[in-house]
């Protein structure tokens, strides 16, 4: 699904860290961009994109971007997905799908970026090498920084996500 058809989220909608407090999405935007791999660690679809999207996030670590992961769960759950990458990002927890709802996304894994306005100019669903390269080319004009290689070896071949919204 291209961004264009996708709403601008209510910023007003919740985000909750592994670590920290729970805060309005336009409070996360405030300084940086969010750059969000969105994932459901129920679907083997999910897990077959998690080295991928760790690659890709660690691409723009430095960059002037939040970049992050929102887990459709809770964050015991979170944790027992993500192992040892629930220290190394900053992982959100959205058990209810409260913020993938606000994101107007209806497959995971997605690949999501929202700017510091509000507005998402760039967005993929499923896992397409080529959609998700769009997205991160985005993340990388934004911030003046370097794209990742995408597809990459060991990156999985293109296949449609789950539903978001259960």
């Amino acid at each position: 699904m291209a961004a264009a058809e996708l709403p601008n989220p209510n910023l007003d909608v919740a985000l909750s860290p592994l670590k920290g407090e729970s805060r309005p999405m336009r409070e996360w935007l405030t300084t940086f961009h969010l750059a969000s791999v969105v994932l459901d660690p129920y679907t083997n679809e999910s897990s077959w994109i998690l080295a991928t999207a760790a690659r890709i996030m660690r691409q723009f670590s430095g960059a002037a971007v939040r970049v992050n992961f929102l887990i459709a769960c809770g964050p015991d759950d979170a944790r027992t997905f993500l192992g040892p990458l629930a220290d190394e990002f900053l992982v959100y927890c959205d058990p209810d799908r409260a913020a993938i709802r606000a994101l107007g996304l209806s497959e995971l894994p997605a690949f999501v970026l929202v700017q510091s306005n509000g507005t998402i100019p760039a967005a993929a669903q499923g896992w397409n090498a080529t959609d998700w390269k769009q997205v991160a080319a985005k993340v990388a004009e934004l911030t003046s920084w370097s794209k990742p290689s995408l597809p990459a070896p060991g990156d999985p071949g293109a296949f449609r996500g789950t539903p978001a919204l259960v």
